[in-house]
């Protein structure tokens, strides 16, 4: 159960250049750590090689550099492995006297669905046996952590024991080593790893590394925390069998993940992650669920929600739901705060109107014009429906616009048409023959609803159109919850 160590592969020095292999029997899913030890006379960090990740990296010691002297820099780069992995190539400017050594280590987990990790750095500039490096940041640690406890030093033969990190309200496990290796490039450094874990306490502390070195050394330290990334919570997205459609998104089981904090997204291939309204970093301390509603979504085309969930030492899971696409027969004008809509046929939509307040001034036989901004665009939009029912709904909608503004989406979603709308006036245009109605919207192109205000997940006659009485309703959901009725679908 949780992290283990499986091996490393051989030690790769050179004077600038190194290509570490990967130890025997790697399959996908594993943890490659690359730690590597380098020495140089500016310092110079190591490249990154591709498809890995650089944790952290950090210089120390102290001194004028020269051989089993001064400065020496500690790097820690991790990639899940894929299990044909091409060896990684990193490298540091060539100078005299440079220096570079690194190994890869190999770790695995037993659940989870991929790593977390953070790093802290520090250096010890007193020469002497008793290595002792208070790193520079904090790190959230919690029982069942997984430590590499990585050093540096200037001099190639200090041999070490009794490695050993520590941290107010932590305890550690007694650390095993794994790497002990002298790097004889150039002036040289020692590079050694060993792991530990976190038996008890759960806090951001700031640790110390420590060891006993065979011969004097300065140099650095560090701790890389590794955790394996368990979803926090479960997203689920259902659709409601209502008009205009909307998805309900809703996250639960966030208590067994200490979650703090949430944040809720929609996914659409051409947008990307776009956050949900009322959903940035709530706070759900204490809450087991969040429900929000998408009465938002894009029409025609896949649609998936996510939820970035982030725990009370501040560790982040990004997990989500399955794709939803909603579908319908028309173009549709809606309230989303409200959760009401209104089929209506786009007939018209001529031009995009936009003013400059603007003065031009003859100077000097020059023109010079000064002015403001352009505008957002202003249009006349004429749109149709065919029916009074629809008529009516649609009445029902500019009625009562929220802050006055309106969503009006395509039939196949179409970025040159879905968006917000301010209504400055509208003409109602019907056909006393028939009861086909068109109207001209004259509209502004405006900003979204006020991002406080939710989308409705029902209304007031969803609950007239599925229940008579209150008893009624209370009736239904007996034994139920709050979360039982914010998930029921009141068009089904």
């Amino acid at each position: 159960m949780g992290i283990s160590y499986i091996a490393s592969g051989s030690l790769a020095q050179g004077t600038d250049t190194i290509t570490p292999a990967y130890p025997a029997g790697v399959v996908a899913g594993q943890l490659g750590v690359l730690q590597v030890v380098s020495a140089h006379p500016d310092e110079a960090t190591p490249s990154t090689p591709n498809g890995w990740t650089r944790v952290g990296t950090f210089s120390g010691g102290g001194g004028t550099f020269g051989l089993n002297t001064g400065a020496r820099r500690l790097t820690w780069f991790v990639r899940e492995l894929g299990g044909s992995d091409a060896q990684p190539t990193v490298s540091i400017p060539s100078a005299t006297g440079s220096a570079i050594g690194g190994r890869i280590s190999v770790l695995s987990r037993s659940t989870g669905v991929g790593w977390l990790w953070s790093a802290s750095f520090g250096e010890d500039t007193s020469s002497g046996t008793g290595f002792s490096a208070a790193c520079s940041s904090t790190v959230t640690f919690r029982p069942g952590d997984f430590c590499l406890l990585g050093y540096g030093w200037n001099t190639q033969t200090a041999s070490t024991s009794a490695r050993a990190a520590a941290a107010s309200g932590i305890t550690f496990n007694t650390a095993t080593s794994h790497l002990g290796d002298a790097i004889t490039s150039g002036d040289g450094a020692r590079l050694t790893m060993a792991e530990s874990s976190v038996t008890s306490g759960t806090a951001a502390a700031t640790p110390t590394v420590t060891a006993t070195l065979t011969a004097a050394a300065t140099g650095v330290g560090g701790v890389l925390r590794l955790r394996e990334d368990v979803p926090k919570g479960v997203i689920t997205a259902t659709p409601q069998t209502v008009f205009p459609p909307r998805n309900i998104v809703s996250v639960t089981e966030m208590l067994a993940g200490d979650v703090v904090s949430a944040t809720l997204y929609r996914e659409t291939d051409a947008a990307g992650l776009v956050e949900l309204r009322a959903s940035s970093a709530v706070d759900v301390t204490g809450e087991d669920a969040l429900v929000r509603v998408d009465g938002e979504q894009p029409f025609g085309v896949e649609v998936a929600y996510a939820a970035r969930l982030v725990d009370s030492l501040g560790d982040e899971s990004l997990i989500f739901s399955g794709p939803i696409t909603s579908t319908v027969d028309s173009d549709v004008i809606s309230d989303a705060v409200r959760g009401v809509g209104s089929i209506a046929f786009i007939e018209d939509w001529p031009d995009f109107k936009r003013t400059r307040d603007a003065t031009t001034m003859n100077v000097g036989g020059r023109y010079v014009t000064v002015g403001r901004p352009r505008s957002k665009a202003q249009s006349t939009i004429t749109v149709s429906v065919d029916t009074n029912a629809d008529r009516d709904a649609l009445d029902q909608v500019l009625n009562g616009l929220t802050e006055g503004v309106l969503l009006i989406r395509k039939q196949v979603t179409n970025s040159r048409v879905d968006g917000y709308m301010a209504l400055i006036d509208d003409d109602e245009k019907p056909d006393w023959q028939t009861e086909h109605t068109e109207w001209d919207l004259n509209v502004a192109e405006s900003e979204a609803w006020p991002d406080s205000l939710e989308a409705a997940g029902f209304t007031l006659a969803d609950l007239a159109d599925n229940f008579t009485t209150l008893q009624d309703l209370a009736d239904f959901f007996a034994g139920g919850t709050l979360l039982d009725v914010a998930l029921y679908d009141f068009g089904g």
